[in-house]
């Protein structure tokens, strides 16, 4: 389905003029409500180019990400090819075609093949997990972001393999726990760490070791390279994620579908059909019963499975900063902790918050957005656009990378076509 709403070629309403001559702050207040009560509004209602829209709409459709449908396919052809023990052990699924939405002031404005798919979404999964953490820290779960991890790891009961280097789990011949911050280096990590992927942490966690995830070329280096002090280098690792995932686990004593749906997926009137999966092998005891541990994307499977009008619904969620309505859903500091620049990374806050910054050499990622702009990205691509400046959120999927800032392109120059009288 595509789906743009035709300016009238008479004058626009009352409404929709009175609309456009309120201050951002207040026209942002709209929310929608829960399952199909999202209302709509016309380019021009929003201050858009109508023609303008469907030309962003028609280069997302035509921009389909050259790969197999099939996840499971591209897994084997790209990770499970280059990467020890790079095999699936979580869900998989063959994804629809692109689709996506454009939303502004929070209506909709624009949608684009079949928005209610439920797809991987991939490392979108990790801003998924974020909020689990930051909503422990507001329910005063989690000290400071600056504690050490450590602190808040109970023992637990993993696969036969997994673990830390160097730390014995062969004691009488029993079945034995451990609680994985235990060497030298990985005593040093906190939550910050794991947040900003910089913790380096080292060892093996649901029989992927850290080293198999997107190895250096030179094997030799791969369990003999020397570990960078926490927090100084930037690098993404998805056995760290769902180390962070297991430990947040462990903090609220229950599994992380229960804490997002409950705190933030049902306020925000999401959908019922989204799932948050983990691996075969990543259950754990808790509290007398089995609860599994989720993944932070779909590197090995598994992951956030969601459709398209449910992550807009997240990405206003962001863009509002956990404000839903009239109600305050998460504190409005975590939002601005998550989209600051980290010390290992000047383009990447917690995960998966991509910042829109300058890199180290002036170019920004989407160099036709606004520097204030992040998204939530994933392969696929799966893009979550949020933009305050615009008071503006894209959802693009399954279109190629190199793509996005183009399709970026066309929806903001559609408003400034506006602004201009275009």
């Amino acid at each position: 389905m595509t789906r743009v709403l035709l300016d009238r070629a008479s004058p626009i309403s009352i409404f929709a003029a009175a609309l456009m001559l309120l201050p951002s702050a207040i026209a942002a207040q709209y929310v929608p409500a829960r399952g199909d009560g999202w209302e709509t509004r016309r380019p021009a209602e929003v201050g858009m180019n109508a023609a303008r829209v469907q030309a962003a709409v028609d280069y997302a459709m035509a921009h389909e990400v050259p790969r197999p449908r099939d996840q499971e396919q591209v897994q084997n052809q790209s990770f499970g090819r280059r990467e020890p023990f790079g095999f699936g052990i979580g869900p998989f699924k063959v994804h629809e075609g692109p689709a996506g939405v454009i939303v502004r002031h929070g209506y909709i404005v624009a949608e684009w093949g079949d928005t209610r798919s439920v797809d991987m979404t991939h490392s979108v999964a990790k801003s998924f997990l974020s909020t689990t953490v930051g909503l422990a820290l507001q329910d005063g779960l989690i000290g400071s972001l600056d504690d050490l991890a450590r602190d808040y790891m109970a023992p637990v009961d993993l696969p036969a393999g997994d673990g830390e280097p160097g730390v014995d789990r062969v004691g009488s011949g029993k079945p034995d726990v451990t609680t994985l911050f235990n060497t030298e280096h990985n005593r040093q990590i906190t939550w910050r760490h794991l947040l900003t992927q910089s913790s380096d942490w080292e060892g093996t966690l649901w029989g992927k070791p850290d080293w198999a995830d997107r190895p250096d070329d030179d094997p030799s280096t791969w369990t003999t390279r020397e570990r960078h002090t926490p927090g100084t280098v930037y690098e993404y690792n998805d056995t760290r994620v769902n180390l962070l995932a297991l430990l947040a686990t462990g903090v609220w004593r229950q599994p992380l579908p229960q804490i997002l749906r409950e705190r933030v997926m049902d306020p925000i009137g999401a959908s019922p059909t989204w799932r948050w999966y983990g691996y075969e092998n990543s259950w754990i005891a808790l509290d007398g019963r089995q609860v599994q541990a989720v993944s932070g994307g779909g590197h090995w499977g598994g992951g956030m499975f969601i459709h398209a009008r449910d992550q807009a619904r997240f990405g206003l969620f962001t863009l509002r900063k956990g404000r839903w309505g009239d109600q305050q859903l998460m504190d409005e500091k975590w939002f601005d902790m998550a989209s600051t620049p980290s010390h290992a990374n000047p383009t990447y806050g917690f995960m998966n918050y991509f910042l829109n910054v300058p890199n180290a050499g002036g170019r920004k990622g989407y160099p036709s957005a606004p520097s204030t702009a992040y998204s939530h990205r994933g392969a696929g691509t799966n893009l979550v656009y949020v933009d305050q400046e615009n008071d503006l959120v894209v959802v693009a999927r399954w279109i190629s990378g190199g793509d996005i800032d183009e399709l970026l392109r066309l929806v903001i120059g559609s408003i400034q076509a506006t602004a201009d009288g275009g």
